[in-house]
């Protein structure tokens, strides 16, 4: 048995090593409570400003992949309210029907060759999550839709800056289920199972679970990882989020979830000998996907604000709306009625 742990230490040593390079960071992380209380909470980590807006999106909307004439097409079956990235991108958002998208930093993703002109559809890496919020309103409709389609994700560099995109996404749903999708040599590797509640950046998934494996052995209330490094913030989640109170009281769950996000999170300006590029924690979510109602927290404001599902209107004759976010305007509570008509943002592509 020692001989065993100690070579499950040495193996998560040596990928830890080799997988220090990334000091882009977010942490996600799903609650299980009494009662079908499910909620999801994610941190958006990035070493330069990224300036979030919240969009609600409605039914109906056209969209196309944004990669030129092969890129796929479709109409969304279902409303939204996304998390923007400098308006080029939904890297965070949930339906009405309760799915939430989370997409993170993961340097090894290797995506599969594109040709624009090509014979192969695609879909730009700024639109993923937001093509299985339209699209889609269970995990499993996703697994399975995404294992078929007939286009491959297509990415590029965060226009204005060297960091090429690399990430890979995360679905979760009212039913607790969850999966993990990232581009593994090329081919899209899906992680599907209802007991994959939390995720960070590097290593593959594969690799972050066999991390976690090892420090299974290892009680936590005795000692925990304290680093900001993925493979810490994996441990420490994995442990929290079942640590704190079990129960249906939403304020009790949320305050509990909000802290297990926090706790993973990385303290704002930190600056480190060696890391210039080591991330912050820019803002935080969390999703109800019991009671449809999305939370929202920029670090730089001081307070949280919350949409409630039940106070908007998804159907196509509502129109795409706004609430403003990037200047650290500051709301509380229930903020549906300070969203306003707005044109769309234009998704990055090619």
């Amino acid at each position: 048995m020692k001989a065993t742990i100690f070579w499950q230490f040495c193996l998560c040593f040596v990928i830890l090593v080799l997988s220090t390079q990334d000091h882009q960071a977010c942490t996600r992380v799903m609650y299980k409570g009494p009662n079908n209380t499910i909620l999801t909470a994610r941190s958006m980590d990035f070493a330069i400003d990224i300036p979030a807006n919240m969009w609600l999106f409605p039914r109906g909307m056209e969209r196309n992949g944004e990669v030129g004439s092969n890129s796929v097409q479709w109409t969304s079956k279902y409303g939204s309210v996304i998390l923007s990235s400098w308006d080029i991108a939904a890297p965070d958002g949930m339906n009405e029907k309760g799915l939430f998208a989370n997409m993170l930093w993961l340097v090894n993703s290797q995506y599969p060759a594109f040709e624009k002109d090509g014979d192969q559809k695609g879909l730009s890496i700024s639109l993923w999550a937001q093509y299985a919020l339209d699209n889609y309103a269970t995990v499993a409709e996703a697994v399975e839709g995404f294992r078929n389609a007939d286009f491959v994700v297509v990415t590029d560099f965060i226009p204005g800056t060297d960091k090429f995109t690399t990430i890979h996404l995360s679905l979760s749903d009212p039913s607790g289920d969850n999966a993990i999708f990232e581009y593994v040599n090329g081919e899209l590797t899906i992680h599907h199972d209802p007991s994959y509640t939390v995720m960070t950046n590097d290593p593959q998934y594969s690799d972050q679970r066999a991390i976690n494996a090892y420090w299974q052995n290892i009680p936590g209330n005795i000692f925990l990882p304290g680093t900001n490094k993925a493979e810490d913030r994996f441990v420490r989640a994995s442990y929290y989020i079942k640590a704190i109170p079990q129960t249906d009281n939403t304020r009790v769950a949320v305050a509990s979830v909000f802290s297990v996000i926090r706790n993973c999170s990385v303290p704002y300006g930190i600056s480190t000998e060696g890391f210039p590029n080591l991330s912050s924690t820019r803002w935080r979510t969390v999703a109800d996907q019991k009671n449809l109602v999305y939370y929202f927290e920029n670090v730089m404001t001081p307070n949280t604000l919350w949409i409630d599902f039940a106070e908007l209107d998804f159907d196509s004759s509502a129109g795409v709306q706004k609430l403003a976010l990037a200047e650290n305007q500051t709301y509380a509570g229930e903020s549906s009625k300070a969203f306003v008509p707005s044109k769309p943002f234009q998704f990055a592509g090619l």
